[in-house]
């Protein structure tokens, strides 16, 4: 099931195709910083109706040439992925013609333990094929702690504390982010605080991150966190809603916001923050 966390787990890439290189760089693969990363069209479906869709793809130009990047979240493991993820990689190289590289996210270190495990199809002790999934998790993505080492880098530190969702220390991690992020642009901080919201999914870490947000003062301070404090939780999510669409610079018409904004049910209300990550229009919300 596609949830307001597995969104954000991808997301995040496509909001800030600059994390690319960086993450890749965690795992010590060489990958230059100087190239251009765009966001390009997941939809993998084809002419035969099978729908067939990953998270997050990316086209990426570099020096050394041009590769197609796919970002999976990756909550639980799944014994169907490994046969879906090699349909994407063969695809993309036969549509592209360019190198392809899986790249998982997992918020469980178990998780990404499974996701590693190579991904063979053939015959026993002689695949045709074996896949190598690049995985990012809590085990390998480095616990941001330090106030000044989050503010050094405000988009690594929220991926850092999204991926450590379910950390012992993520409390540590969220209060580092909560300060890194008032060093920077107050527009762009809001964003994250609130893709940091979306992404801590339903945990712990995001009921700490939305106490964090609502008894402390930033210069950033969310709207979401502002209306959760003054207004209450439907509000306040309802406002988390239309912020993400602004800052995606999606046009929301008065009748949607206002459809929006008199929303009082909160399963409905998350399920409208999942589809204000990827929706086009406004009006495709409720569509």
């Amino acid at each position: 099931m596609v949830t307001a966390r597995h969104e954000a787990l991808h997301r995040l890439f496509q909001a800030e195709p600059s994390l690319l290189p960086r993450t890749l760089q965690i795992l010590d693969i060489p990958f230059p910083d100087e190239c251009e990363v765009t966001v390009i069209n997941a939809d993998l479906t084809e002419i035969v109706p099978v729908e067939r869709r990953c998270d997050t793809l990316l086209d990426v130009r570099c020096p050394d040439g041009p590769y197609t990047m796919i970002i999976e979240s990756q909550l639980e493991e799944d014994a169907a992925k490994g046969d879906a993820w090699a349909y994407y990689v063969s695809y993309l190289k036969a549509k592209y013609g360019h190198q392809v590289v899986l790249i998982v996210i997992c918020q469980k270190p178990g998780t990404a333990r499974w996701a590693r495990e190579p991904k063979t199809i053939g015959l026993p002790g002689r695949p045709t094929s074996v896949l190598y999934p690049v995985v990012l998790g809590p085990d390998n993505v480095p616990a941001i702690t330090d106030r000044s080492e989050a503010a050094k880098d405000v988009v690594l530190a929220a991926f850092s504390a999204i991926t450590h969702g379910t950390s012992r220390r993520v409390n540590v991690i969220l209060d580092a982010l909560a300060a890194a992020l008032d060093t920077i642009d107050s527009d762009h901080a809001g964003f994250l605080a609130e893709f940091t919201e979306v992404g801590l999914g339903d945990t712990k870490a995001r009921r700490l991150w939305r106490e964090l947000m609502s008894t402390k003062t930033y210069r950033y301070q969310s709207e979401f966190a502002q209306q959760l404090r003054a207004e209450g939780l439907a509000e306040g999510e309802a406002k988390s809603v239309l912020k993400v669409l602004e800052q995606r610079g999606v046009q929301v018409p008065d009748a949607v916001r206002e459809r929006v904004m008199a929303c009082t049910d909160t399963d409905l209300l998350d399920e409208l923050l999942v589809r204000s990550l990827k929706v086009s229009s406004a009006e495709e919300l409720f569509g």
